[in-house]
C-alpha cells in the first residue's frame, strides 16, 4: 500500500471512527494529578508568566485551552517544561518527572481546579511572636 493510500485510509478511519484514535482530551472531573498540578502551577512560579489560572500574562501565553490543542502532545509539553523554548526558561532542575506528569494533568484538564494562592507566610513578613 502506498504512503498516500495509507495516509488516506488512516485519515478516513479517524474521521469515521474517532474512538479508534487515542484520546487526548482530559476528563471533566479533576483527579489527583490535576489537583497536584494546580498546586505545582502556583508553587513553581508558573503563575508569574502565565497568570494565576493560566489565562496568560505579559510574559507568557494563555494555557487554558491547551487541552484542546492536539499539536501539544504530552511529549511536547514535557520538553517545553524541562528544556524551555522561545521565551520560556527551562525547569529541568526545578521539577521531578512526577511533577511534570502532574502539571500535564492540570494542563490537560478541561475543568481546571484553581491553583491555590502562594503561601501567605512566604509573601508577607512576620513580626514574630507576640
Amino acid at each position: 500500500m502506498s504512503r498516500v493510500k495509507l495516509f488516506s485510509f488512516l485519515l478516513t478511519l479517524g474521521l469515521f471512527f474517532p474512538a479508534a484514535l487515542p484520546a487526548t482530551a482530559a476528563p471533566d472531573k479533576p483527579d489527583d494529578h490535576t489537583k497536584a498540578g494546580a498546586a505545582l502551577f502556583s508553587d513553581k512560579g508558573c503563575t508569574y508568566c502565565h497568570g494565576t489560572v493560566g489565562q496568560g500574562a505579559k510574559k507568557g501565553p494563555a494555557l487554558t485551552d491547551l487541552w484542546k490543542d492536539k499539536t501539544w502532545t504530552d511529549e511536547k509539553i514535557t520538553n517545553q517544561i524541562l528544556n524551555g523554548g522561545q521565551k520560556m526558561p527551562p525547569f529541568r532542575d526545578s521539577v521531578s518527572d512526577d511533577e511534570v506528569k502532574d502539571l500535564i494533568g492540570w494542563l490537560r484538564a478541561k475543568k481546571k481546579p484553581v491553583p491555590p494562592p502562594a503561601d501567605a507566610q512566604d509573601a508577607a513578613p512576620t513580626s514574630g511572636p507576640q
